[in-house]
């Protein structure tokens, strides 16, 4: 079975439902939201595990355009912030346009009628002048390549597919990762686990994390007085935004944050030998910086211990370090991150000409502004190549992507153009300039991240301000694009 329409969004995560949003406000509704899942939530349908938040403050990782007054605490948890995604779906009178259960499987363009088709895992098709990718960089995540992975007798699960069927009260756990999510999930499995080991590859800079509630006479005046609302939101942003300076460029802004951080380290861990254990030997913005008051405390717990030696493989009964230590464990929980799309493609793209976008990104994803690629015309992605931020909202990013996908879009249909495709050369320049300036920002300065491709090919973030990002995406030239008439 076949659907035609007019643009096809794949993805009902943020960046699905917000483009579905702004098409509308455009007038545009001929389109349709396939979505694998049976619900709207993207990332955080999906990342359910204990503690799991966000270290961005929801005034700011939320949109402009949907101002939710109710948010409980400056940070708010996963759950609030998927129940704010099902908001936005319902509100909006999303859900009638989204396709769930539909997980698409290949992406053809075909040069004859100009139109996209997307196969899905049920053998279904949609076709579509214009197609919007919105799967995001986090939407997969698989087991690490360790030794031995598949021997082990006992439960496993990853951070991003959580088992809550799975009893951790009385159990030896082993926790593989200390990012972002593993430092939400310590201190959670060590107040329920009777013994929690946390198997550290790389020491990550901290910072503390104030997470006030929100009283009940300020949401009753965002409620009443939506100006303050925003007011507080820019506030936020804009603080957000002078954190650029320390994060993304590596200057004495840099040095201050890593005093802010070793301070923080030092009161609020009392063993010297655990501190050198804690204490990265790289540039604060180099990698990802952790926000979190609650994981220093966990690690010093009686039933906590931090392991620092590489781990060399799987075993039967738990993991094997390299000085030669067999760690029984019951539980081992994978926090390790995701297959983030800084090269290939999360389903196969065919482009002009039968062009496989996987194989011109293997060596790294390349856009044009993020959002469009040469030789794929009327596709357009959401947090395509180079639109991560070190410092700021992402939401921030997805929102100026949306609106400048949306006037491309608007100029489709309103010329009635068959294709609108940006220029190789635009691509090039833009690429050429945007490496330049990444060879000077903390994220090219040496360290191994998931920011770059195994040959150091930064293919994730941005480097400058979320405010620069959002006035380069604030028009669209057509001089940019190759526009063929219909």
């Amino acid at each position: 079975m076949n659907t035609a329409t007019g643009v096809l969004i794949i993805g009902a995560g943020f960046s699905g439902l917000g483009t579905a949003i702004r098409l509308s406000h455009a007038g545009i509704t001929d389109f349709v939201i396939c979505e694998r899942a049976a619900d709207v939530g993207g990332t955080w349908r999906d990342n359910t595990y204990p503690g799991a938040a966000c270290d961005i403050p929801s005034l700011v990782y939320s949109y402009s355009f949907v101002p939710n007054p109710n948010w409980s605490r400056a940070y708010s948890g996963g759950a609030e912030i998927l129940a704010h995604l099902r908001h936005m779906a319902d509100q909006f009178g999303l859900r009638e346009h989204i396709r769930f259960g539909t997980d698409i499987t290949g992406l053809t363009y075909d040069d004859d009628t100009a139109t996209w088709t997307a196969s899905t895992q049920d053998g279904r098709t949609f076709t579509a002048r214009a197609v919007v990718s919105a799967v995001g960089g986090l939407a997969n995540a698989s087991y690490p390549g360790i030794d031995g992975i598949g021997t082990f007798r006992g439960h496993t699960m990853l951070s991003s597919a959580w088992d809550h069927g799975y009893d951790f009260t009385g159990k030896h756990v082993a926790v593989v990762g200390t990012g972002a999510s593993a430092v939400q999930i310590v201190p959670e499995l060590v107040a329920t686990a009777a013994n929690v080991k946390v198997f550290q590859r790389t020491p990550g800079w901290v910072l503390p994390k104030a997470n006030p509630r929100h009283p009940s006479w300020m949401t009753g005046l965002f409620r009443k007085v939506p100006g303050a609302q925003t007011a507080l939101r820019q506030a936020l942003f804009y603080g957000h935004e002078a954190m650029a300076t320390g994060l993304v460029w590596d200057s004495a802004v840099t040095t201050l944050l890593q005093q802010i951080s070793r301070l923080y380290l030092r009161r609020a861990v009392s063993d010297p030998w655990l501190r050198r254990r804690l204490t990265p030997d790289y540039r604060m913005g180099c990698k990802r910086v952790l926000i979190t008051s609650d994981y220093y405390p966990a690690l010093q717990a009686a039933n906590c211990k931090l392991i620092t030696w590489p781990i060399y493989a799987i075993s039967a009964n738990g993991i094997r370090t390299a000085e030669g230590i067999e760690h029984e464990v019951d539980c081992i929980v994978f926090a390790t991150g995701f297959d983030v799309c800084n090269a290939g493609t999360p389903f196969p793209i065919t482009g002009c000409g039968g062009r496989v976008l996987a194989d011109e990104w293997l060596s790294g994803a390349k856009a044009y502004k993020s959002v469009a690629v040469a030789g794929y015309p009327n596709l357009f992605f959401t947090l395509g190549p180079n639109s991560g931020p070190g410092h700021n909202s992402l939401l921030v990013y997805s929102e100026a992507q949306i609106n400048y996908i949306v006037q491309a879009i608007a100029l489709i249909k309103r010329d009635g153009l068959r294709s609108l495709e940006v220029r190789k050369d635009v691509q090039e320049e833009f690429n050429r300039d945007l490496q330049r300036r990444l060879a000077r920002t903390t994220w090219n300065s040496g360290c191994r991240s998931w920011y770059l491709t195994g040959d150091g090919f930064n293919a994730t973030m941005y480097p400058g301000f979320a405010t620069q990002y959002a006035r380069d995406l604030a028009e669209l030239d057509p001089d940019d694009y190759l526009a063929t008439a219909g």
